[in-house]
């Protein structure tokens, strides 16, 4: 009873000076509000990379020019691009537990419609990619091998580019340019979601004889097995050792290359988290101010406790609980405003509040207001209470 008693004039206490009260927690709502919300972000990040991932299909390998990774310099390897389409051939001709293998050159350009324009991601790539990363065609069709060594000027539109140049309308047969070739459109693709619908897919080929790009971007192939990944992924090293160097290519399968991005934003997070954490740091040390200043604003009321036979330990106890209070319902508050931002978030970025940062924003707003609520505590605990009443 005697506990329930000092939580309550804890509580009573606060609300006497409600604004006072609430600028106090304003630091760890802040605080808490900083961390959640950004790790909610970067967890949103994670999801959606996962998510375009999952998308292209499953047991996919990618192949690199130079040695890819993400402590080296893409700029060197793209320089230093010795892949070709026989490389791909190569991969077709040696290994055996592939579905295909696919070229892919990439490239932003402008594409043409009319008196329309759009910036366009323009890949070039051959009739595999359909069946390696998941295209499906809407309306159309797909470009075939033929297409593709007559040096076709034909075009595949994502859902952006198809919505921009001609909204409800079939474009089936029509003229877009792009550089100085005009190519017809053969089919469009499904929604896939993100920058995957601001494509246009034409073939390699044609991209090279128009646009005079020389190399390709990367190699595509994908596992006939899951179980067999590693040992298909040493067969295409092996297979292009043939003809390049091991410091001429990377290899990297779809779960390396998701397992890099995840452990850049983890650090990212936790990064992000600590410079957050530093508000909760000031947050309490405002309340570690402001209850030394209430403590010595209410020296008179603790002579009074004292004198009517409460204990130095429940007077410490109070203002322990009032410091703890502040801290946890700003905490608490931070965490549903940051809650707020990931739900208005969500059609644009698929947001998501980690259950670990939940209860690193409680924990920490508890372990703030116990550390600097401490201090006062046992200050006003240790007021003697014949002094205590004499102070005017």
């Amino acid at each position: 009873m005697r506990i329930f008693d000092t939580v309550n004039s804890s509580i009573k206490a606060l609300t006497v000076n409600k604004t006072r009260t609430f600028l106090t927690m304003l630091g760890v709502i802040i605080g808490v509000f900083a961390v959640v919300s950004l790790v909610s972000m970067v967890k949103g990040v994670e999801n959606f990379i996962v998510g375009q991932f999952n998308s292209l299909g499953s047991n996919l390998i990618f192949i690199s020019p130079g040695r890819a990774g993400f402590n080296s310099d893409p700029a060197l390897s793209f320089t230093n691009n010795k892949l070709d389409e026989k490389h791909v051939e190569l991969i077709e001709d040696n290994v055996k537990d592939i579905v295909a293998a696919s070229p892919s050159m990439r490239l932003g350009k402008t594409v043409k419609y009319k008196t329309k324009s759009y910036y366009a991601t323009l890949v070039g790539t051959n009739e595999n990619v359909r069946e390696l990363i998941n295209v499906e065609v809407d309306q159309g069709r797909f470009f075939t091998r033929t297409d593709v060594e007559a040096k076709g000027k034909v075009a595949i539109l994502g859902h952006k580019v198809v919505e921009e140049f001609f909204g409800n309308t079939n474009p089936l047969g029509s003229n877009i340019k792009i550089g100085d070739g005009n190519f017809v459109v053969i089919g469009t693709y499904k929604e896939r979601g993100g920058r995957q619908d601001e494509r246009v897919i034409i073939p390699y080929t044609t991209m090279k004889n128009v646009l005079s790009i020389k190399n390709i971007s990367n190699i595509v192939t994908k596992a006939k097995d899951a179980n067999r990944l590693e040992l298909t992924i040493k067969e295409i090293e092996l297979s292009l050792l043939k003809d390049l160097k091991k410091e001429d290519f990377t290899v990297l399968s779809q779960a390396d290359i998701l397992e890099s991005f995840k452990n850049i934003l983890n650090v990212l997070s936790i990064g992000l988290a600590t410079i957050a954490g530093i508000s909760l740091l000031v947050g309490g040390i405002g309340i570690m101010n402001i209850m030394l200043v209430s403590v010595n604003e209410r020296i008179q009321e603790i002579g009074l406790r004292k004198a009517l036979g409460a204990t130095s330990r429940d007077i410490g106890i109070q203002f322990l609980v009032e410091a703890v209070f502040i801290s946890l319902l700003g905490g608490i508050i931070g965490l549903g405003l940051g809650y707020l931002v990931t739900v208005i978030s969500k059609p644009w970025l698929n947001a998501q509040i980690p259950w670990w940062a939940v209860v690193l924003a409680i924990g920490f707003s508890t372990l703030v207001g116990l550390g600097f609520g401490t201090y006062p505590a046992l200050k006003a605990a240790k007021k003697d209470p014949i002094e205590a009443l004499r102070y005017e």
